[in-house]
């Protein structure tokens, strides 16, 4: 039998486990959950996420009076989870024209959607222009020969690779020179010249997962020479809790970013902050069935997802906790499978379960930036639901994929 445990910070804000030992997400039972909408469910405790909506805002509003918050679209693009972003007073910035089409749908005002990409179509760069985009993220210099035969009048921003790095995965690294994505310091400067007054200001992004701030006023720093600009957008980056790491608090990421602006340029710059994965990884969770469980070299506990659901951990080694959702804690040492044709599709090669069995459902936490957003129909297996939990009552948002929705699309 599990101890009696406490939850991890990777579980949603309010979290825990009742009086019978199960646990709750927004107040709903987590069995109760996986009876009613089934298994594998991504289920998103709306209230978390309003909550770090706000601290974001509040933390940027404590260090500036000229700031704005993007929520970066590609970590959870769901309508309802950019819904909740945007009023609460979010903008939002996209990486394509399909995430500028969900942000228009979910309501945000065009002036404070940005448009990313290193490789934007013509059709892409127009419909940003025609629905009147706060700002283009110019990346190269096709780019701005494409954007000129459109509009000379479109505001942009140049994403600029500052040769500045933060410690973390190289799959999820950005800032160093030999990058995808961004000008160079040299070629920044020719495109500054082409594009004279429409260079609204420098944007930057380093990387994800970011567990130390040094990083960014080195990369401030390196921006320096390229000029004087009203606005400074340095991406996101800041790292969470997905199981024992300990990232910098809100407070302390926000006076990093906003007070290396203003001690290399001065005050009165516009600082721009693009969350994706520090506002939704935290608010959501993913229950699974387990189906299967064999014993040879270690206990294998195979579950009805896996890398159709979470490709995280197949793609760049990310690592998650797992418990038995009515018996937290656990000294089985167990390697927690997917149901996938793949040896790779492993969600946790090595995990404490309590006792699994066939029948139990499994949470994992902390699947709310990239699971949604990478989820697949490898081996023609359906994607997972998308459920919010607040107040003890629940509601379906992202219906179940069915078996005929992955031939929808024949001809």
């Amino acid at each position: 039998m599990a101890a009696v445990q406490q939850l991890s910070a990777a579980y949603p804000l309010g979290s825990r486990i009742d009086d019978a030992g199960v646990l709750e997400v927004g107040g709903c039972n987590a069995l109760e959950l996986a009876r009613e909408f089934g298994t594998p469910c991504y289920v998103v405790a709306e209230d978390d996420l309003r909550a770090r909506a706000r601290a974001f805002v509040s933390a940027f509003k404590a260090r500036t009076d000229d700031f704005d918050v993007l929520f970066a679209t590609k970590a959870f693009p769901c309508t309802a989870v950019m819904r909740v972003l945007q009023q609460e007073g979010l903008g939002c910035d996209v990486a394509s024209g399909g995430e500028l089409h969900l942000a228009l749908r979910a309501g945000f005002d065009p002036a404070r959607i940005v448009l990313h990409g290193n490789a934007k179509s013509e059709a892409e760069l127009r419909a940003a222009v025609d629905a009147g985009i706060g700002h283009v993220v110019v990346d190269n210099l096709d780019e701005v020969d494409r954007l000129d035969r459109l509009t000379d009048s479109q505001r942009v921003m140049l994403r600029v690779t500052p040769g500045v790095r933060g410690r973390t995965h190289d799959f999820i690294s950005t800032g160093q020179a030999d990058s995808k994505f961004g000008f160079s310091i040299a070629d920044a400067r020719i495109a500054i010249g082409r594009l004279g007054d429409r260079v609204a200001g420098i944007h930057m992004h380093i990387g994800s997962q970011l567990l130390e701030l040094a990083p960014f006023r080195a990369a401030v720093e390196a921006i320096a020479g390229l000029g004087d600009f009203e606005a400074y957008n340095l991406g996101g980056g800041l790292g969470v809790r997905y199981t024992t790491e300990e990232p910098p608090s809100l407070e302390e990421y926000a006076a990093a970013k906003v007070d290396a602006v203003r001690d290399v340029f001065g005050p009165g710059r516009r600082v721009l902050d693009e969350p994706g994965r520090a506002l939704t990884a935290n608010s959501t969770v993913t229950l699974y069935s387990v189906e299967s469980i064999k014993h040879n070299v270690r206990t294998w506990v195979a579950v009805d997802g896996g890398m159709s659901d979470n490709l995280r951990p197949m793609l760049y080694g990310a690592r998650y906790e797992a418990q038995v959702v009515d018996r937290i804690g656990g000294t089985t040492p167990c390697c927690l499978a997917g149901k996938h044709c793949e040896s790779s599709d492993v969600l946790i090669d090595e995990v404490a379960l309590d006792e699994p069995r066939v029948g139990d459902v499994i949470v994992t936490p902390a699947t709310g930036a990239y699971g949604y957003a990478m989820a697949n129909n490898y081996n023609g297996v359906p994607r997972p639901p998308v459920v919010f939990a607040a107040g003890g009552d629940a509601r379906l948002v992202v219906r179940r994929e069915t078996v005929e929705d992955l031939v929808a699309r024949d001809v």
